[in-house]
């Protein structure tokens, strides 16, 4: 990239507002408002014993959140509050394997940590998807 170029910018998205590559900060944001929701709701079904060991239900649960709420809307509750949106980078709406694709490397977590020039998660490279802002 040089100096000019912007994230998203060769696939054809604007600088910045709504359709513009969400930035990290933003997607953070939304992955911490997904998690506490997720926990929320492990703890509602485990109890104390999630502090113990209930973890593998508040990330089973956390994935659960990212199939479906991608799937129908292609936000997750974290997302929304934010503005963002997945969707694919060929344009419009990811399909379910691309989700499901998504959702089983970011739990892998060190695709989530490789980024490109753009922004995006090695995830999201290889299930060509990527997020971006509604607003």
């Amino acid at each position: 990239m040089t100096s000019s170029d912007y994230s998203g910018q060769r696939f054809g998205l604007p600088r910045t507002g709504p359709g513009s590559m969400a930035s990290v900060g933003r997607r953070l944001a939304a992955l911490m408002i997904d998690w506490a929701v997720a926990y929320g709701m492990a703890y509602l079904l485990v109890g104390d014993r999630l502090l113990r060991n209930g973890q593998f239900a508040a990330l089973s649960l956390l994935a659960v959140i990212y199939l479906v709420g991608l799937g129908i809307s292609g936000s997750t509750l974290g997302m929304a509050v934010l503005g963002l949106r997945v969707g694919s980078d060929q344009g419009g709406r990811a399909p379910l394997y691309s989700i499901g694709m998504r959702t089983v490397l970011l739990f892998l977590v060190i695709p989530a940590v490789v980024w490109d020039a753009d922004g995006r998660g090695l995830h999201d490279r290889i299930a060509h998807t990527m997020i971006v802002s509604t607003r």
